[in-house]
């Protein structure tokens, strides 16, 4: 009796501690839901329905209906990397804890097929030393085709690796009508139709540090993609 007066007495602490600690079980934790097809369609919503955009850090329950056998729902960043099978339909749920930083979820299979989000307040890595970042005052192009390659580079031919945060006047070259030029950054994503051959300026706003992607659509799981950071 009193091994039993025991345990519950310990049981009973541990919950306390737990409450007191502010650790939260699955069943209070927030939950996300995650979706991906039947179509070319992707997303992740909060409990209200909005679209996910930025969190606060901790644990989250995310359940993600799977409805397509060639798609897959991969969520990745700090600290979590969970997916879907291809093959797989149906309903997974995981109970993740988020921290600062970036997220991202994709399908594996069809990389332009994504979203993303923050957590907290995450600090925009610096560009390496000797890896300076252009400014606003640069002109960029990028180019998609004839063959199988997307460029982002400056005016000048220089490859670009990280912009600084401002508003940037964009040539888009799109030499092929197999290809498209698609450019996606944190507030901004513009793109081209498959079809179209020519040259476009676009009006180009990074309003916050992240991550400037830019591929052609079609063909981003055969490498014609890249990525460019935004800082301060």
């Amino acid at each position: 009796m009193r091994g039993s007066f025991v345990l519950a007495l310990a049981c009973t602490t541990g919950v306390l501690l737990g409450v007191a600690n502010g650790a939260a079980s699955p069943q209070q934790a927030p939950r996300l839901s995650g979706k991906v097809g039947p179509e070319f369609t992707i997303e992740l919503r909060d409990a209200q329905g909005n679209r996910v955009t930025k969190l606060d850090p901790g644990t989250y329950v995310v359940e993600v209906e799977d409805l397509s056998d060639f798609h897959s729902f991969h969520l990745r960043g700090p600290g979590v990397d969970e997916r879907t099978d291809v093959t797989f339909t149906g309903t997974v749920e995981w109970t993740v804890t988020f921290r600062d930083g970036r997220y991202t979820y994709a399908c594996d299979p069809h990389p332009s097929l994504s979203g993303e989000f923050t957590v907290g307040n995450p600090v925009a890595p610096a560009p390496p030393a000797g890896d300076k970042a252009i400014t606003a005052k640069t002109r960029v192009v990028v180019t998609a085709g004839p063959s199988d390659r997307i460029t982002f580079r400056t005016a000048a031919g220089k490859a670009v690796a990280a912009m600084k945060v401002g508003t940037y006047a964009l040539t888009v070259r799109d030499r092929s009508r197999a290809h498209n030029v698609h450019v996606r950054a944190p507030g901004y994503n513009r793109r081209t139709t498959v079809g179209f051959v020519g040259t476009q300026r676009w009006r180009m706003r990074l309003a916050r540090p992240g991550t400037l992607r830019f591929l052609c659509d079609p063909h981003a799981s055969l490498g014609m993609r890249g990525s460019v950071r935004i800082v301060r």
